[in-house]
């Protein structure tokens, strides 16, 4: 009985096991037009969060059970339903879908098919971006957007880049883009303490990037866009089971070139041929090659973790990541460590999507003391790098005979200033949003959106400089300086949407709302030496601006064939008096899809777009809070007011500016985009005018009349013209093989339509406020403004004769003249990228022509005098051999002769892979990467790329390589 009664116990409790028993099914995902495998589709089981996504064959494997319902979805393709009905093996061809194809490109506030698209935007998703060491969001993107020049500060690890659109659009103030990070916009001003502002950013955690070119797209933004917009969308999670992803890789860094100066050998000689008897007897007997002893080859390192999934029914995604990279000037060093949350529930029967995002960074940074680049070309190459002898923590250091110290005019030995400065900083940052899109109910035309922000970063900084540093003053005994920086920028945007579809052909999109940013900085700064002095050694400095908005914006299209898009935005400053504080700022765009027209359903054409936009935008950026109000100015410590025995701390009123206006930018862009054999070939051609009136500048005021003579004024106008186009072609596509290819030029003309008071620029390390570029009227922003070189009939430059322009007889400033400027008038990115099975190769390489430099180095050190200046002895720059330029002058360190073509080409990148996917569930690839790989040009200096084009003491890029592995599972 026992026996019986377990039996049927244990048929009742198997049985339902029986029945929900379930099978591993197997099956691969292609595209249905060309058979190729489609690697990331979701196969989701309908109704549960149990899911997976094909690999990179296209193959996928899931457990279900009779009767389930499969779902196989991607973007840009139409989805599938299939029941399971006992298959053991299911393969799926999914078929294009036209009305899902690019459709997720932000434009601000909202986002728009990229067919439907009327103004000039770039989408980079992250197959589209940079390989190798990227530290630095901004990387990710050189040399891939027609018309964006993106130029790194230096070499050092992380460093800060300047990002130009469409050509310089203001003379004194910011004219970088606006940064929006999941829909944030970043603060201009930067971060205290850290050496780029999107280092806050993983690269490895950008989805896409969104180019804002024109005016008729960045109008939205208003004042924020006067530069144009660059739109960073982070990974999202996504509702399936979770995956995960590590990536690790190793980099290699080393110099490429240094400085030419003269060997010790070569310095030897000079000192003895021209030297007196007391500066022969200076010379060593060392062989140091200073710029090998500051340099160093360096190691980075990066590791990533992320996983992407669902929980609870909430697609989530997290990461977390952490660099370390040293810089090839010792003592240079930054060290990051990133983390990431993003959650996107959808609520009430998804009519309340909400997307939660929060990212935050630690970074400490060892800053090497940029100084030892300019000591290390001119120190004596016959000096030892220490001396026993030396009170000076044994370093060597040329001593005045007077006083036994360093001689105040002679340079600090450069291992000194490395290893004797202790530089660093400690920066913590925080940014996060949350934004809700809720369909009302019952009006589920309208979205009601509310996205709020909040970026705070804070900044602990010191320099500790060691009592043994060489120094002339026989009192130092080491000195602190420390800075506290705390930012915040909160954000507040509430705006509606509606959205609908009438009569199947007319399609219209109305939103409007309302923008509140607030910027708020409180500085921290002490002084130990100022201390020491009894004078003032504390500073703080709060200061606040608010930028308050009103916008709207509405997008028609005619049965996918005619679309138009019109905008405007209010803006309000607190920078500017409240006079003018109010910047209305309209745009309107059109576009023809002629691809779609009847008469073209024939055409080998799959896209042809002709687009046209207008648009205005303001800028006061970069510009100081309020100086429209009455402030006053402390006097230091050492200006104070004595009255009898007592000194008393006085106040002057400073430069009061009730008049300053908006900037205002006017573009005007035609375009043409284009598409055939299948998209294999495909593009864009776009022609702009871009003005920017009342351009901010330094005035000349009348006396008596203000507390300065000089005040900033909209005295100036100044237009860019140009045209850019971009070209992808797909040569070869087959089963196993594909080629890529991507070209873009960009042609770009600068000119200063007006300016009533010449604008001196450049400074320059020989004489005092010697400047050698200047913003004038009808030339370029930033023209190197110099003096013309006479040479003898073999071509050598005569010392201190220049050609007397104007023929007074007289050489003095009326007889300079412009000399180029610092900026390319072409452009040019390629881009190829070819993959063979599982191997891949990419390349990326850029050009730009037409740019020229002012070089610094040659102009300050190739002069004989300074060998044997002050009592030292100093090496030269080999440029003096060319020259022959025998003493320090201030005309000939503004001689045409510096000015000198930089125009190169460069190939940035060269990065191999291979992927191996043989093992279940995991995928790993691995790659090397050469970064730096070659420059040519025709320029005399270390590098034709910097910024502003004067070559002075820069910091080198380094030549890296990079090992690394990225997994799937």
């Amino acid at each position: 009985m026992k026996t019986i009664f377990k039996s049927i116990l244990f048929i009742l409790c198997v049985l339902p096991a029986i029945a929900l028993a379930q099978t591993t099914i197997t099956g691969a995902v292609t595209e249905q037009s060309s058979s190729l495998p489609l690697p990331g589709v979701n196969v989701i089981v309908k109704g549960t969060n149990s899911g997976t996504s094909t690999d990179f064959d296209g193959k996928y494997e899931i457990s279900v059970k009779n009767g389930d319902v499969l779902e196989f979805s991607y973007v840009g393709y139409t989805a599938q339903e299939i029941t399971y009905s006992g298959q053991t093996n299911l393969n799926v061809a999914l078929a294009e879908d036209a009305s899902q194809l690019d459709e997720v490109v932000l434009i601000g506030y909202g986002g728009v098919k990229k067919e439907d698209l009327t103004g000039t935007t770039d989408l980079l998703t992250s197959e589209d971006f940079n390989k190798g060491p990227i530290v630095s969001a901004q990387a990710l993107i050189s040399g891939k957007v027609a018309g964006v020049n993106v130029t790194t500060g230096s070499g050092a690890p992380g460093d800060g880049q300047s990002i130009n659109i469409r050509g310089a659009g203001s003379l004194s103030l910011t004219t970088q883009p606006l940064f929006v990070v999941d829909g944030i916009p970043l603060d201009n001003g930067g971060v205290g303490g850290s050496r780029n502002p999107l280092n806050f950013i993983n690269p490895n955690d950008i989805e896409t990037f969104v180019v804002l070119k024109d005016a008729s797209s960045t109008a939205i933004y208003g004042s924020r866009g006067a530069n144009g917009v660059i739109l960073i969308t982070t990974k999202k999670g996504k509702n399936n089971d979770f995956k995960f992803n590590i990536s690790s890789q190793t980099t290699v860094y080393s110099p490429v070139d240094d400085i030419d100066v003269l060997s010790s050998n070569q310095f030897r000689t000079l000192i003895n041929d021209i030297g007196s008897p007391s500066e022969i007897a200076l010379l060593g007997n060392a062989d140091t090659n200073w710029q090998d002893e500051i340099y160093r080859t360096a190691f980075g390192q990066d590791h990533n973790f992320s996983a992407l999934g669902s929980a609870f029914g909430i697609p989530m995604r997290a990461s977390i990541g952490y660099s370390e990279h040293e810089g090839i000037l010792k003592t240079d060093n930054l060290q990051r460590t990133t983390a990431s949350l993003n959650l996107t529930p959808s609520l009430l029967d998804d009519h309340l999507n909400i997307e939660l995002n929060a990212r935050a960074m630690y970074t400490e940074n060892t800053f090497a003391d940029r100084g030892a680049i300019g000591s290390a070309i001119g120190f004596d190459p016959t000096q030892s790098i220490y001396d026993p002898s030396s009170e000076y923590a044994g370093y060597f250091a040329w001593l005045d005979a007077g006083t036994g110290n360093q001689n105040s005019l002679a340079p600090t030995n450069p291992i000194a200033l490395l290893d004797l400065k202790d530089d660093t900083a400690e920066v913590r940052r925080l940014v996060g949003n949350a934004k809700f899109d809720y369909k009302i109910h019952g009006f589920e035309n309208f979205t009601a959106t509310i996205n709020v922000g909040y970026d705070t970063s804070n900044s602990h900084g010191r320099t500790i400089t060691s009592e043994f540093i060489p120094t002339a003053d026989d009192t130092f005994n080491g000195s602190r300086s420390s800075y506290i920086q705390n930012s915040d920028n909160k954000i507040f945007d509430a705006y509606l949407t509606y959205k609908n579809t009438f009569k199947d052909v007319h399609n219209l999109t109305v939103a409007g709302g309302y923008a509140y940013q607030s910027f708020e900085y409180d500085n921290f700064s002490y002084d130990s030496e100022a201390e020491e002095d009894g004078n003032q050694f504390e500073f703080i400095d709060k200061s606040k601006n608010v930028l308050l908005s009103y916008f709207s914006r509405a997008n028609y299209d005619y049965d996918s064939k005619y679309y138009i898009t019109a905008s405007v935005r209010a803006d309000a400053s607190s920078k500017l008096n409240p006079n003018d504080r109010w910047g209305i700022f309209p745009s309107v765009a059109a576009a023809w899809s002629i691809h779609n027209e009847d008469f073209m359903q024939d055409s080998f054409f799959n896209e042809l777009k002709l687009r046209v936009g207008y648009g205005e935008v303001g800028n006061v950026n970069g510009l100081r809070d309020y100086q429209f109000l009455t402030r006053y100015l402390g006097s230091t410590d050492t200006a104070n007011y004595q009255f009898g025995s007592q000194f008393y701390q006085t106040y002057r009123p400073e430069v009061i500016n009730e008049d300053l206006r908006w900037e205002i930018g006017k573009t005007f862009n035609l375009g043409l985009d284009y598409a055939f054999l299948d998209r294999r070939i495909s593009g864009s051609i776009n022609a702009y005018i871009k003005e920017t009136n009342d351009l901010i500048a330094d005035a000349l005021v009348d006396p008596f009349t203000n507390f300065a003579n000089r005040v900033d004024k909209n005295i100036g106008n100044m237009e860019n013209k140009g045209l850019e186009l971009n070209l992808n072609v797909v040569p070869v596509r087959t089963d196993d093989f594909e080629w890529s290819i991507n070209y873009n030029i960009a042609f770009n003309d600068n000119e200063i339509t007006k300016l009533s008071v010449d604008q001196p620029k450049g400074g320059i390390s020989t004489g005092v406020g010697n400047t050698v570029q200047i913003h004038r009227e009808s030339e370029s922003a930033n023209s190197f403004y110099v003096f013309e070189q006479v040479y003898d009939a073999s071509g050598t430059p005569l010392e201190g004769v220049f050609v007397d322009r104007n023929g007074d007889n007289i050489i003095n400033d009326d007889d300079k003249y412009i000399k180029e400027d610092p900026f390319g008038d072409i452009l040019m990115g390629f881009n190829t990228n070819v993959s063979y099975k599982n191997w891949d190769f990419s390349l990326q390489s850029r050009a730009s022509l037409g740019n020229y430099m002012y070089n610094d180095v040659q102009a300050n050190r190739g002069v004989l005098a300074n060998a044997t200046n002050n009592s030292i002895l100093s090496n030269i720059h080999t440029d003096y051999y060319n020259t022959g330029f025998t003493v320090i002058d201030g005309n000939t360190a503004v001689s045409d002769h510096f000015i000198q073509e930089a125009s190169f080409f460069k190939i940035d990148n060269i990065t191999i892979g291979y992927t191996l996917d043989k093992l279940k569930n995991t995928t790993f690839r691995f790659y090397g990467s050469l970064q730096n790989v070659l420059t040519v040009t025709d320029y005399d200096g270390l590098d034709p790329e910097i910024n502003l084009g004067i070559d002075n003491n820069f910091y080198p890029r380094p030549r890296s390589f990079v090992m690394g592995v990225n997994i799937d599972f």
